[in-house]
């Protein structure tokens, strides 16, 4: 069976506006059931994510290994697997990490297109896992991002980072930074993908007209701001259902009873329908992601589309 790797999925979103292949994906987009999740006696975990539509369905398989940080190995592993809905005929695998790293960049950067200022240059980046290169990209093609500030809690892991960012952004200043406070506080955009289970992130260091888009946390413990900072923003979700069951930025501040499910003022749907949803200059706008299956089978389906394509073109010559 055909697989495509890393560096295969890196050369055909080469070519694929990912964003706007969302924007139209989420208009009519199934909603998938809730990710399982199955923990392990050792603090790892499996992750089982599938999806559907009338053309391809899909399952994302993943294991979450905490160990594996500074390793060599990567924390998280897996496959995801693309079938032919009509026929149930598999199509194709794909490294779960590198779909992941663009479906999860191109989807902050969908919401970022529709919540965070127009002028937005500053972007800060927390964390210093894979994802974190994938998110500096898609943000700062939807955005004329100038300068990036990288904050982690691993000084050497960070600087890699900032090399990674470097390499794919030669053009815009890059930096790592050791007070998240100020980098909070100076940016335009503030992009989390931590597994913090404490905030990170103060709704008193927000700078007016900041849009903030949390990635990381996926479970009801992982918490990446605080409560005031979730109350005092407009807040949009990447699937209302996954962030009430997944989402600790948002269920504790509910549990709380300082904030109510309206809340949540929208999802990726609402999102696509239109991009006007910032309603003020000095608003600070929230985008919670817990990660779709239905964004997994989007990238996936326009990944094998584009391959079979140029195969196609490649026998026809």
């Amino acid at each position: 069976m055909l697989h495509l790797g890393a560096g295969q999925l890196g050369q055909i979103f080469q070519r694929i506006d990912l964003v706007e292949l969302l924007v139209e994906a989420f208009k009519t987009a199934e909603k998938p059931p809730l990710r399982q999740r199955i923990g392990t006696s050792g603090g790892g975990e499996l992750l089982v994510m599938p999806a559907f539509s009338d053309g391809f369905s899909g399952v994302k398989i993943l294991t979450v290994t905490p160990e594996n940080s500074g390793t060599g190995r990567p924390p998280i592993q897996g496959l995801f697997a693309l079938f032919d809905t009509a026929t149930g005929a598999p199509l194709a695998t794909f490294d779960a990490e590198a779909l992941t790293g663009y479906r999860t960049a191109a989807v902050s950067a969908m919401a970022a297109s529709r919540l965070a200022r127009a002028d937005a240059t500053k972007l800060a980046l927390l964390g210093s896992g894979h994802l974190i290169p994938y998110l500096a990209s898609s943000h700062a093609s939807v955005r004329p991002i100038g300068e990036v500030k990288v904050w982690a809690r691993n000084a050497e892991r960070g600087e890699r980072a900032v090399e990674c960012i470097r390499s794919r952004l030669p053009n815009v200043e890059t930096s790592f930074v050791t007070d998240i406070e100020a980098a909070v506080g100076w940016a335009d955009i503030v992009c989390s993908a931590t597994r913090s289970t404490v905030p990170l992130i103060l709704g008193s260091w927000l700078r007016e007209g900041a849009h903030v888009d949390l990635v990381g946390g996926y479970r009801p413990d992982m918490r990446e701001i605080d409560a005031d900072g979730v109350a005092t923003s407009r807040v949009f979700v990447d699937t209302v259902e996954g962030v009430l069951a997944e989402a600790g930025d948002l269920i504790v501040p509910l549990r709380e009873g300082r904030i109510t499910n309206d809340a949540i003022l929208g999802d990726l749907a609402d999102l696509a329908s239109s991009p006007l949803h910032r309603q003020g200059e000095y608003e600070v706008t929230l985008f919670k992601s817990v990660g779709t299956a239905a964004a997994d089978l989007v990238v996936a389906a326009a990944a094998w589309t584009a391959y079979r394509d140029a195969s196609l073109r490649t026998l026809a010559q």
